[in-house]
């Protein structure tokens, strides 16, 4: 049977626990007020180098697949979540800061703007489920599309 005060304690550590988490967690958009401080063409130069990760990893994942022995393995399941992780970026990048605030309704290529902008977040999507360098050239050629929208100033 726990003690009133060790229930207290460990809720106390809990929650400690949990808000060191959720203060931890980087934001990889920018904020969502309109402070007016973009830079798109820096947004999409990050896409790109997130997609150069995505390929490398790919790269050792193919290569460490076939070794069976314990460190193999680790480093297998570490290039997988760099993988996800970088993928994960180029979604979180296009769907928190694009589409929420730079694609607009009034825009006079709207509906072009939204399926570029689509295309890219399926295509790191496809990134994620399978390991071939096809679906990483779809990656960055879709992002390559984005690039007449948001030119270096």
């Amino acid at each position: 049977m726990i003690k009133k005060t060790q229930k207290i304690f460990l809720m106390l550590i809990l929650s400690i626990f949990i808000s060191g988490l959720a203060t931890s967690i980087p934001a990889h958009a920018h904020c969502q007020i309109p402070c007016g401080i973009y830079d798109d063409h820096a947004r999409v130069q990050s896409m790109l180098e997130d997609v150069e990760t995505i390929q490398k990893s790919i790269r050792l994942i193919v290569e460490l697949a076939d070794k069976n022995d314990a460190q193999s393995k680790n480093q297998l399941v570490r290039w997988v979540m760099n993988k996800e992780k970088h993928a994960q970026n180029i979604i979180d990048t296009i769907s928190d800061y694009f589409l929420t605030q730079r694609v607009k309704a009034d825009q006079k290529d709207y509906a072009e703007r939204l399926i570029k902008h689509h295309t890219v977040i399926v295509a790191a999507m496809k990134t994620k489920q399978h390991v071939e360098m096809e679906n990483v050239d779809e990656l960055k050629n879709s992002i390559e599309a984005l690039i007449p929208y948001y030119p270096k100033k």
